[in-house]
């Protein structure tokens, strides 16, 4: 019997080592990932009013700064990855729809459509972009290091209540202003008659897109007031199993 019982602790022991390993290294990475993060936005905010002080104009502006903006917001994705692992306890559901809503503004609304990079609705999501993203990285990074400094949490929970919408604006705006030209030029549309017998309008894809705020919006607005009440104010929040 004592020998099972010391196998048995000489096992917990090392199960428990491996998971100090695990959760150690997944802090490390974490770390890392959200100070390279925090930078990345940094340069493309500074980009941003280098570009405005030296131009004095906003037209030009995304051209500019497209490449990192591109990477950055692409390397998101790994994001998705962090929850579906378990390293992050946030759902894969909501983190996935704000991740890849992103990028397919980037990469198939503001790089594809070229004509609307100057329009006033870029630079408005945009400058809202940086200032949230900034925001939350810098806010997971100090959390990660236990020592966060008051006023990040403090504007991690309230800067979204008016940045969120003013984006989601901004979003709509740029898809709006990009539908005449998606229209004439028929771009990433498929006309029958073709090979695959399959047919696709990316006009009436857009306008889908567009829709498709109006329920996605309020849900994922009022996850993070569920989040702002139990954070600052140590509301506890019961989710509803889905």
């Amino acid at each position: 019997m004592a020998s099972s019982e010391e196998d048995g602790t000489v096992e917990e022991k090392e199960n428990n080592n491996k998971k100090k390993t695990k959760s150690a290294l997944a802090t490390a990475w974490l770390t890392f990932y959200n100070i390279a993060m925090t930078a990345g936005w940094l340069v493309l905010a500074m980009a941003m009013m280098r570009f405005y002080i030296q131009k004095g104009t906003h037209k030009g502006l995304y051209r500019s700064i497209a490449r990192t903006l591109t990477f950055f917001q692409t390397f998101a994705l790994v994001e998705v990855g962090h929850c579906a692992i378990g390293i992050v306890r946030t759902s894969v559901i909501v983190t996935g729809v704000q991740v890849c809503s992103r990028i397919f503004m980037v990469w198939f609304v503001t790089n594809g459509i070229r004509q609307i990079q100057n329009e006033e609705s870029v630079i408005l999501f945009l400058v809202v972009w940086t200032v949230t993203e900034i925001t939350r990285y810098s806010y997971y990074t100090f959390n990660l290091l236990n020592h966060l400094p008051y006023f990040i949490k403090w504007a991690r929970y309230n800067f979204f209540i008016v940045l969120y919408p003013l984006g989601v604006v901004g979003e709509l705006l740029t898809i709006y202003a990009g539908l005449p030209f998606v229209r004439r030029s028929g771009m990433y549309s498929m006309r029958l008659p073709n090979k695959y017998n399959v047919s696709f309008d990316y006009y009436y894809c857009l306008i889908i897109i567009m829709l498709s705020y109006i329920p996605l919006f309020p849900q994922l607005y009022f996850h993070m007031l569920r989040q702002r009440r139990r954070v600052l104010h140590g509301e506890v929040i019961v989710e509803k199993d889905d």
